[in-house]
């Protein structure tokens, strides 16, 4: 493959995402509060969205009309490592670490894709997620 006909398609597809991607704000509105991390969607997403922080399943507070942005509140400061997923989206990223300051919050631009799947019957409900003291987490509009 010749260079001359990378360079054309390279530059739709950095365009595609630039243009896709240019509605979703890289920072966030009002400042996030200290101890609080906000995932902020580039699509909105149905759910039922699972979260595990630190090795625990962590609730989440499903909107039935569909989210934007998951919002995680009452974390300390320090490293955590998170999962999320979902059965009706996928996210990327999915797992990875984040460094929360002590003064203020974290905002996290996550790309979210709908995930089409033929699902016969009904999935096991999963058991009740354990949770961590005091951390929350809600999806918002």
């Amino acid at each position: 493959m010749k260079f001359h006909a990378v360079l054309p398609a390279l530059a739709l597809l950095g365009t595609t995402l630039f243009l896709g991607c240019s509605k979703v704000p890289l920072t966030p509105r009002t400042p996030v509060p200290a101890g609080s991390v906000v995932f902020r969607f580039t699509r909105a997403v149905r759910g039922p969205v699972e979260l595990t922080l630190d090795g625990a399943r962590i609730p989440v507070q499903q909107s039935p009309k569909g989210a934007i942005s998951l919002q995680v509140k009452g974390l300390t400061p320090g490293k955590h490592r998170y999962f999320l997923t979902s059965q009706r989206e996928t996210f990327s990223p999915d797992m990875g670490e984040l460094d929360l300051p002590a003064d203020k919050g974290l905002y996290q631009v996550t790309l979210a894709q709908k995930l089409d799947s033929v699902l016969y019957g009904k999935p096991d409900p999963l058991p009740p997620a354990e949770g961590l003291p005091g951390v929350t987490a809600v999806l918002l509009k």
